[in-house]
């Protein structure tokens, strides 16, 4: 690792000395107030916010609260705007670069033990060393870009941990507007259920039979928005109840991000430094155990090229000599062929003469439905004429 990197890492020590997430907590003070159970400042808070109601328009109600998270919003969409803004790759990786940059030698081609493959040899394949040694030359140059790179991250991590000290406050103080508005909700329920609704109920029954059908639909539209008015306060409770969990999220990501950049911190000043010096040993074993291996290696590649070439020679020849063999066309496939070729002429006579069977069967059948139709035709005729069934069946006279 270079001294200016270095130096960077033992600087941003104090920095991160300072990072703080000691933030305050939800306390009971923050649960929901009645209106009629608050004090005057909060009583005012809350109707204060009963006045944005406008029972009369869907939209009020289905907006009520949501102006509370504004400012939250804000800070959130932010954040989040810097994190699009963030060069591609999370801190994590590059600590995993770190660990695959050493791990690019790999324990298999420091293993003085490990024989090549045989076409590793046969076409002349880096040994296991000069692969090692060509990684060598350029690994020093990508810790020092590594490093440089986590340094960046370390500084980014820092400043979300700043950022979500502020989170934190305005998703506390959103917790505490909720609360407001919650009440004010309730309050107006109350008060629907207490006074509006009742007063519109005897408006329908003080009502004349023309206006009455209006007054009914006034009492039906009123009763609406009351429920919806209902629904829309319990959404908030359910958004005040996720909004408290945040708060510990919030605080578990700034111990967390804390803790990866007092890693990142300890692996620039003290991992790093260990890393190059073992591959540095790493270097002159590897020197000595492959000039040990050059003069075994060369004599099990003789060795195999021997053994391979006779057994390639053995096997070809058995296929070639098959193949020339084998005349142009096998018996059993022209047995086959005859046999199928039969069959379909066979098929095709029986075919035939059922075929003019059926065609014989077809003209019988014909010939009767002619039969029976020409006789229904007669007998429709006699019974127009006056004759058919009666016929000869009149009482002679006397």
């Amino acid at each position: 690792m270079s001294e200016i990197v270095k130096q960077k890492a033992e600087a941003a020590l104090a920095e991160i000395t300072e990072a703080t997430v000691a933030l305050p907590e939800p306390v009971e003070a923050n649960a929901i107030v009645p209106l009629t159970e608050a004090d005057a400042p909060v009583s005012a808070e809350i109707t204060k916010r009963m006045a944005e109601l406008d029972m009369t328009n869907t939209n009020s109600i289905v907006s009520f609260g949501s102006g509370a998270q504004a400012e939250l919003q804000t800070i959130s969409q932010a954040m989040l705007q810097d994190v699009r803004n963030k060069d591609v790759g999370p801190a994590g990786d590059s600590l995993r670069d770190i660990v695959t940059t050493i791990r690019g030698f790999s324990v298999s081609e420091l293993d003085v033990r490990r024989e090549r493959s045989f076409w590793e040899k046969l076409f002349g394949k880096a040994a296991p060393f000069a692969k090692f040694t060509a990684r060598f030359e350029e690994v020093q140059d990508q810790i020092d870009r590594v490093t440089d790179n986590l340094l960046g991250h370390e500084h980014k991590l820092l400043k979300d941990i700043k950022s979500l000290d502020l989170l934190y406050e305005k998703t506390l103080a959103f917790y505490d507007e909720l609360a407001l508005y919650i009440a004010a909700g309730e309050a107006k329920i109350a008060d629907l259920d207490a006074n509006d609704i009742p007063a519109k109920e005897a408006e329908v029954s003080a009502a004349d039979e023309n206006a009455q059908v209006m007054k009914a639909q006034e009492l039906r539209d009123l009763r609406a928005a009351r429920d919806d008015l209902e629904r829309r306060v319990h959404d908030l409770k359910l958004t005040r109840q996720v909004t408290m969990q945040s708060l510990p999220s919030i605080r578990l990501v700034q111990e967390n991000d804390k803790s990866l950049v007092t890693k990142i911190n300890s692996t620039l000043v003290n991992t790093v430094p260990l890393w190059e010096t073992q591959l540095a040993q790493a270097v002159t074993i590897q020197r000595s155990a492959e000039a040990a291996a050059a003069v075994r290696d060369a004599n099990d590649l003789t060795n195999e090229l021997l053994t391979a070439n006779a057994k390639n020679l053995r096997e070809t020849n058995k296929v070639v000599r098959t193949e020339m063999e084998r005349g142009v066309f096998d018996i059993e496939a022209v047995k086959t062929a005859n046999a199928d070729l039969i069959a379909t002429i066979n098929e095709s006579l029986q075919i035939a003469d059922e075929g003019k069977a059926k065609r014989a069967a077809a003209e019988d059948d014909m010939k009767k439905m002619e039969a029976e139709l020409r006789d229904t035709l007669a007998s429709a005729k006699a019974r127009k004429d006056g004759l058919g069934d009666t016929t000869a069946t009149a009482v002679p006279t006397a």
